[in-house]
């Protein structure tokens, strides 16, 4: 019993559901605080959809996965895909019940962005740049979400551009890293469409857009010096980082890396919006 629920933890990939909780606590933050029991049930919307995201990812993902990650839940069989859906549903639902008890806006965008994860997974992935520019569109959107649930969206308008920026490099990176498998599914990813060189010249057009970007906010005097000295010490380097590895050596193991990077440094981006506003 133990093994089966280790492996619905595994499932919801928790690092995922961290960075999202902590998305919307930063927009709520940043956006002007409410009472604690609406803070709360937003950023336990964001949670709660991103696991039942990440469960039927993994769902339809099962042949994928068989080649390019083996030791996931589903293809070494401690959770049958069955289980994966059902554990998806409900949490769907608990998010979309969770957003109903904010607002009318934060349902509309629960409810949006449910059914868009959802096809994501079913159809949008297979599908050049579309799967992508999904994902990153809901992740920008958790501080919109965080926004419309103090009823300040215009306060998260650069946040949500980093976010999607960012996804959308780490979302090619993760394409490039998962061709083999892809490719005998069907899929039909930018690298496999058309070559590793043009989606590293893109993901190097995204993350240098996003480091240009980042000044922005310090130059119109929305944040402070501490974000300025924490976006570009702890996330620019970072994504600097990846673009010349990415270049250096573009090899499936190293691609796996500097996805991993990435997600680590949204973290610290958070973080630099935060302190940005003191």
């Amino acid at each position: 019993m133990f093994k089966k629920w280790r492996g619905f933890f595994i499932l919801s990939r928790p690092v995922n559901v961290v960075i999202s909780f902590l998305s919307i606590l930063v927009a709520i933050t940043i956006c002007g605080w409410s009472t604690w029991e609406s803070v709360l049930l937003a950023c336990l919307t964001g949670a709660f959809i991103t696991v039942a995201a990440n469960a039927i990812n993994d769902v339809y993902d099962l042949e994928i996965d068989r080649i390019n990650r083996p030791k996931r839940p589903l293809p070494s069989g401690v959770v049958s895909p069955r289980e994966a859906f059902v554990f998806s549903i409900v949490f769907f639902i608990l998010g979309v019940t969770s957003s109903a008890l904010i607002n009318t806006e934060t349902l509309i965008i629960a409810l949006i962005f449910s059914v868009l994860l959802y096809l994501y997974s079913s159809t949008f992935k297979r599908r050049v740049l579309i799967g992508n520019f999904t994902v990153s569109l809901a992740t920008a959107f958790a501080f919109i979400f965080g926004g419309a649930a103090v009823g300040h969206i215009e306060n998260a308008f650069f946040p949500a551009i980093f976010a999607f920026l960012m996804h959308f490099g780490r979302e090619i990176i993760k394409d490039m890293e998962d061709v083999k498998g892809d490719a005998k599914d069907g899929a039909q990813t930018l690298p496999i469409r058309f070559g590793n060189r043009v989606a590293q010249v893109l993901t190097t057009i995204l993350l240098m857009a996003l480091i240009v970007i980042t000044q922005l906010p310090y130059i119109l005097h929305i944040y402070g010096v501490w974000y300025l000295i924490l976006v570009n010490l702890g996330v620019n380097t970072v994504l600097i980082f990846c673009i010349i590895s990415m270049w250096k050596k573009p090899v499936r193991s190293n691609f796996r890396i500097l996805s991993a990077l990435l997600k680590a440094d949204m973290l610290i981006g958070l973080a630099a919006i935060y302190a940005g506003r003191f």
